[in-house]
């Protein structure tokens, strides 16, 4: 089976791969659907992705809510995980602390990036995500830092 980032770089290599690719890793967790996100670039230590403002994803005073950025965090800080820790390791999400900066009035683009780009693989422990999301003015909106549990797989 392939890993994700070799799915990623066979399907991207096609028209519309990288909406194919969204929408198939949103087959596979089917809550992260409700944002339609797209996948713009992976590649380990680096994730970013981009949602629509849109009915869906709007809260009662017409600004993206923050559910639903918390929800584009957790998509982009934990795909970013998958294609960087090694083979031999798995991940599992710990806790998030999010701050809301400003309201989100436009599209989205979220990335993700460790806050350790060298971290230990040798010890099981906690690797650290952060998570800034920006509106089409290029203004951070919400900064999102995911803690991750890695360990050797048994």
């Amino acid at each position: 089976m392939a890993t994700t980032l070799e799915l990623w770089n066979k399907v991207t290599a096609f028209p519309k791969g990288k909406w194919t690719f969204s929408r198939m890793l949103c087959l596979k967790a089917p809550y992260f659907g409700s944002i339609s996100p797209l996948f713009i670039e992976l590649k380990p230590n680096y994730c970013e992705i981009s949602i629509k403002k849109k009915r869906s994803v709007l809260n009662h005073i017409g600004t993206v809510h923050a559910i639903a950025m918390c929800n584009m965090a957790e998509l982009a800080g934990g795909t970013m995980t998958e294609v960087t820790v090694p083979s031999t390791h798995r991940w599992i999400p710990k806790g998030m602390t999010v701050e809301y900066l400003k309201k989100a009035e436009t599209d989205l683009i979220a990335i993700a990036t460790p806050v350790e780009a060298d971290y230990n693989w040798e010890k099981s422990g906690e690797y650290l995500v952060n998570v800034d999301v920006y509106d089409t003015h290029k203004d951070k909106v919400f900064h999102a830092t995911i803690t991750m549990w890695i360990s050797k797989k048994k």
